[in-house]
């Protein structure tokens, strides 16, 4: 049974991150909470209060972990956990999901009521299925547009002399223009657990003059 700090830090990495995640199932949550609970120095009889769940409940949840770790305590003997795909379709969703970085569930139910025929009733199952098959929910970084290693570091040099050079009633001010919104936006996608994050190369509307007023000398009024 989980007691008081008997989990290791790589237990409380994974626990934590089912329970914060808000896209796991919430029975899959919960339990990873009541696991941490536990290992908080809860009693089995204080996480069952607070989870509305019976004690016993709780004590099979620490056993299932202890004895088969994320993998169990994941699984579900009601058939939660079973796949309504064969293990060939699941290679071919997998494939799909690597190549096109689907944004929604939607758009992976689609895919497979597509090709299968198979129609998943629930954005849950669908993320389950997702997990199952090694992929989870990342946001992409942002790669900036056309960057120069070479001028980088002439910069930063000729920054750094121009420091060195201040007068002591001197100072380095930096203004840039302000856009209300010029660069790509990113947004999630299902993608491999083990690949590499998925990146987005920034686009720029500098070019676009933004004018949010201006005067008109005519009249000496405001225009916005």
């Amino acid at each position: 049974m989980i007691r008081a700090g008997s989990l290791t830090a790589p237990q409380r990495v994974e626990l934590m991150g089912l329970a914060r995640s808000g896209l796991v199932e919430h029975r899959v949550a919960r339990r990873a909470n009541a696991l941490l609970l536990l290992d908080e120095g809860w009693s089995c009889e204080r996480v069952a209060e607070a989870l509305f769940v019976d004690e016993d409940t709780v004590r099979r949840w620490g056993k299932c972990y202890l004895r088969g770790g994320l993998a169990e305590l994941t699984s579900f003997d009601v058939g939660g956990s079973a796949s309504h795909l064969t293990p060939t379709q699941e290679d071919a969703v997998r494939t799909y999901l690597a190549q096109r970085l689907p944004r929604t569930t939607r758009q992976i139910g689609a895919f497979i009521e597509k090709e299968f025929g198979v129609v998943y009733e629930s954005r849950s199952g669908l993320i389950a299925l997702s997990h199952r098959l090694g992929l989870e929910y990342l946001e992409p970084e942002l790669v900036g547009r056309k960057l120069d290693a070479d001028k980088q570091r002439a910069f930063l040099d000729s920054y750094e002399k121009l420091l060195n050079s201040l007068g002591p009633d001197e100072a380095v001010v930096f203004a840039d223009a302000v856009h209300p919104t010029h660069a790509a936006r990113p947004v999630g996608c299902w993608a491999p657990k083990k690949g590499p994050t998925p990146a987005l190369e920034q686009t720029s509307g500098r070019q676009r003059p933004n004018v949010h007023g201006a005067i008109d000398l005519k009249d000496r009024q405001d225009r916005f």
